[in-house]
């Protein structure tokens, strides 16, 4: 790479992109690397800014930014993504399915502290769309070494930094549980508000079994749901301490193992999460979960719908980011609601 004044560049080879930003009209590359400057592209650069310009010069020991993005890329990428096309010394990473986003977080802060290259990428264990962007990298000089870039699939490793795990069509049963809903003295106004959160997962209820507060029924509604194929069993209510309220009691009996009874969350401390023979979910859900927009249900519900086996480990670190602000106008996810 040779820095040359811009009027005296006629016949030469641009290294890198040159862009042009015009407020609220445009900003994109005028002239691409590895374009032939030519005596009609001299005003144009210069009303760019560009009174000097690098050319380029072969070096075997660095590589240009457009090559090490595509090896940033490389130690980033997996399936269900693509690349957008490298500008800049820059590529994203889109998703091409619905699914939950994964991060190696170690991996990811290792390589940003390589310096002279980044990554960075929305939230993990939240759920992307197809066409999301998932990330951006971007080497930050012209031409960087070839050895650092080395070092940074060192890094990497064999395995990933991002995984979108697809989400899954599952079967639900919902086991409704209250004195109060059984014996009609109130309508039933749980049920909707858990269905309603499932359709954004493509899910099938395939069963709903009421229940009084005897646990031994809930138990039994519970085992039923899992002997007609129900993946996932949720529910509803009795998840307090309250002497009325044994849904906690009936999912223990269930067979099912408890990974915890509670969460630092809220709304959503009352919350139980426990496998049935290690990997169907069976939830209790507390009240708040009818009334709040948004509760631990929302955190929890998109790692269950993409398969994946939460452990005790994995509600313990919500704390931060774990209280919702309520706010009169809901804009979750894009807030610091469980992050």
């Amino acid at each position: 790479m040779k820095l040359m004044k811009t009027e005296e560049a006629v016949g030469q080879i641009l290294c890198h992109d040159i862009t042009q930003i015009i407020k609220g009209v445009t900003k994109d590359a005028v002239f691409r690397k590895g374009h032939v400057i030519r005596e009609e592209d001299i005003p144009v650069l210069l009303s760019v800014g560009k009174d000097h310009i690098y050319i380029w010069e072969n070096n075997e020991n660095m590589l240009h930014e457009n090559e090490a993005a595509q090896i940033l890329y490389d130690i980033c990428k997996n399936e269900h993504m693509r690349p957008t096309e490298v500008k800049e010394g820059k590529i994203e990473l889109v998703a091409e399915c619905d699914g939950l986003l994964k991060i190696d977080r170690d991996k990811l802060n290792r390589i940003n502290s390589l310096g002279e290259m980044m990554i960075a990428s929305r939230h993990g264990d939240f759920p992307v769309k197809a066409g999301d962007k998932i990330a951006g990298t971007r080497i930050i000089p012209l031409v960087i070494e070839k050895e650092k870039m080395e070092r940074a699939k060192e890094a990497g490793g064999d395995a990933p930094i991002f995984t979108v795990l697809p989400f899954q069509k599952k079967k639900v049963g919902i086991v409704t549980t209250g004195n109060e809903v059984f014996h009609g003295r109130i309508q039933d106004t749980f049920t909707p508000v858990i269905a309603e959160k499932l359709s954004e997962y493509d899910a099938e209820i395939i069963g709903h079994e009421v229940s009084d507060d005897n646990h031994e029924r809930i138990t039994a509604c519970i085992q039923k749901l899992i002997g007609q194929g129900a993946d996932m069993v949720i529910c509803t209510g009795g998840m307090s301490v309250d002497p009325d309220d044994k849904t906690s009691l009936a999912i223990r009996n269930s067979g099912a193992e408890v990974v915890t009874y509670g969460a630092p969350v809220l709304p959503g401390a009352m919350f139980l999460l426990a496998y049935y023979e290690g990997n169907i979910p069976v939830m209790g859900l507390p009240g708040c979960v009818m009334y709040a927009k948004r509760t631990i249900f929302d955190l929890v519900l998109p790692r269950v719908m993409a398969g994946e086996i939460l452990e005790k480990k994995d509600l313990d670190i919500l704390g931060e980011g774990g209280l919702c602000l309520s706010c009169p106008v809901c804009t979750f996810p894009n807030c610091g609601f469980g992050k």
